[in-house]
């Protein structure tokens, strides 16, 4: 092993131990850690950790300042700046998810707030989430799923009962594919009443014309 390999080598375990191992409350590392430990290069040994966890179905995920992803390539100060965490590459199956405790109707409700609370420009009244997810789920059960989305890290309340998206919904989701597919589904369910209702006015046309 050349001298440069086995520096970034030892450079990626240590970034391994700072990103798997928790060490304040909330999980993940900031750029500017990881610069301080690793170097100003860090960006570069978390592109070669990144595609060295594909075969693990894992990757490094950053998270910006505030969620909102720069437009071009970002600049070392934003990545200072960005949180980063080892989250799935792929997706959970069903049998995966109800392995780690969720039901199906838990996950859909937590898909179903997120893209509520994205619909509201990132903060809406959690009576507001509630009386949403009401119409999904349960009446019992509401106030319980919400206590752990929060509990969770995906959504996070402030003192006037306020919620916002949370770090693992920023690390974990992808938000424009979780609303593509909601507005889809959405879409799919709609669609064929529509199609009964136009076959219903063409027969009830033929049966004043007969």
């Amino acid at each position: 092993m050349s001298k440069r390999k086995g520096l970034y080598a030892s450079k990626m375990k240590r970034a391994t131990h700072m990103l798997f191992y928790r060490r304040h409350q909330k999980p993940g590392v900031k750029g500017w850690e990881l610069r301080r430990v690793l170097g100003s290069d860090y960006p570069k040994v978390l592109e070669i950790l990144d595609d060295y966890l594909k075969s693990l179905d894992l990757q490094v995920k950053t998270v910006f300042e505030e969620g909102k992803t720069p437009a071009g390539k970002p600049s070392l100060e934003e990545l200072d700046k960005a949180r980063f965490y080892i989250t799935l590459r792929g997706e959970l199956t069903p049998k995966e998810a109800k392995m780690i405790g969720w039901r199906i109707d838990d996950l859909a409700g937590l898909a179903v707030a997120i893209v509520y609370i994205i619909s509201k420009k990132g903060q809406a009244p959690r009576k507001d989430v509630e009386a949403m997810l009401s119409e999904k789920l349960p009446g019992w059960k509401v106030g319980l799923n919400v206590e752990r989305y929060i509990r969770y890290g995906y959504l996070q309340q402030d003192d006037k009962e306020q919620l916002y998206l949370d770090w693992r919904t920023l690390a974990e989701v992808d938000e424009k594919a979780l609303t593509d597919f909601l507005l889809k589904s959405e879409a799919q369910t709609t669609l064929p009443t529509e199609g009964a209702e136009e076959n219903l006015d063409i027969e009830e046309e033929d049966s004043e014309t007969s």
